[in-house]
């Protein structure tokens, strides 16, 4: 057996752009954060996870310069050993504060924040404990992990419950629930999670990368609760309100001081640009004296939540500026997405495995930044496809 064979029989994606319902990998010819430009075709753009609108804002463009006329353009190591700045250690006090834990550290990506703090925490005889719509560099970090794996039900307590009951009690346990689900745009319900954890000795992560810069004031889901202090460790990410590249975990020094000396994903990886960790900082320097700009985004996104349910479309459970367009056939998806495509809207089509059988749907989301005309254009363009496609 060819081990390339498997690649020539993969012709599903050829076969789609073929036709021109290939709605991945497009390349942008030009971006002003709410708008793109893909070849000469200008379209506004709601599926950017750039919440705050921070990729154009001068501060964090002006970081990045700096920092990269300073420090070059790469660390040429990890941080374990030569790639260490004081833009780092700087960088990760400040996450600290902001999300008043002890400590922080910073990752060169969020995936690799994920995946180094899972597999360094769980090792053998370990019980590591997911959602079942947990993002997947959750579910990487803990198939790479030597501990065992449970999964329970999307936010059912009564399953996470019972899972918990049936591990033993002298195995180390970490539950993992996303903050804000990244295509449902609902909320892991940490009111319930929280005392189930205390009541059967598990630790509790929250990847918090769709949260922080959003809710809780922009500190994330746990402060949105109110649970800050019961949640043991938070994750977030610096590609999304952020505007830069990175993720990090903050927590209880201890933990944090292990993860980052038994995190292979962090020892054997370049450390984060100066450039990228310049337009972080600079960035969290932002969401503390633009407030507005969080409560901004959550406006829109109570607005486009309405609008969109008043004219019939099915959003799902979402609370946050995460809207899914539900509509389930993957085909009329593609051909809904095409339409929206043309007439200058640019959606996101999330189909299985990225989310369950039947539940495909146009993953949309939106930023401050967004103008309330560009928010008219959007409504009464879904409003025009939706009816002549018959998905409302």
């Amino acid at each position: 057996m060819d081990l390339f064979e498997k690649c020539r029989a993969f012709t599903e994606a050829r076969e789609a752009q073929e036709a021109g319902f290939y709605p991945y990998f497009i390349p942008l010819t030009d971006s002003e954060g709410t708008e793109v430009i893909i070849g000469d075709h200008r379209l506004i753009m709601i599926g950017s996870n750039n919440y705050l609108g921070l990729t154009t804002h001068p501060q964090v463009r002006h970081a990045a310069i700096e920092a990269t006329e300073k420090y070059g353009t790469s660390c040429t190591g990890s941080r374990f050993l030569n790639g260490t700045l004081q833009l780092h250690l700087e960088l990760e006090r400040e996450l600290a504060d902001f999300m008043d834990k002890e400590a922080a550290l910073v990752f060169p990506t969020g995936y690799q924040t994920n995946v180094g703090t899972i597999t360094a925490l769980v090792g053998r005889h370990d019980f590591v404990v997911t959602d079942k719509d947990d993002h997947a560099s959750i579910v990487d970090g803990c198939k790479m992990a030597l501990g065992e794996v449970r999964r329970f039900g999307h936010n059912n307590i009564d399953h996470l419950e019972r899972v918990l009951s049936r591990l033993p009690d002298d195995a180390g346990r970490l539950v993992v629930v996303d903050g804000v689900f990244s295509m449902g745009g609902d909320l892991a319900p940490l009111p319930e999670i929280v005392p189930l954890c205390k009541a059967y000795g598990a630790r509790l992560m929250v990847d918090d990368a769709h949260a922080i810069g959003v809710i809780g004031g922009g500190r994330g889901t746990a402060a949105h609760f109110g649970l800050n202090d019961e949640v043991d460790l938070i994750m977030g990410t610096f590609s999304k309100s952020f505007a830069s590249l990175g993720g990090f975990i903050a927590g209880d020094d201890d933990a944090v001081h292990y993860v980052q000396h038994h995190a292979r994903s962090l020892i054997f990886s370049a450390s984060m640009s100066p450039a990228n960790t310049a337009a972080a900082r600079a960035a969290l320097n932002v969401m503390r004296e633009e407030p507005e700009r969080i409560e901004r985004v959550n406006q829109i996104a109570k607005r486009m939540r309405n609008d969109f349910r008043q004219m019939g479309f099915n959003v799902g459970n979402t609370v946050t500026p995460i809207i899914p367009i539900i509509i389930g056939d993957d085909m009329s998806t593609f051909i809904a997405w095409k339409a929206l495509y043309e007439a200058g809207v640019y959606t996101n089509p999330v189909i299985p495995p990225a989310v369950p059988s039947g539940s495909s749907l146009l993953r949309t989301s939106y930023m401050a930044t967004h103008s309330d005309e560009q928010l008219e254009y959007v409504l009464s363009t879904f409003e025009e496809v939706g009816e002549r496609l018959d998905i409302i």
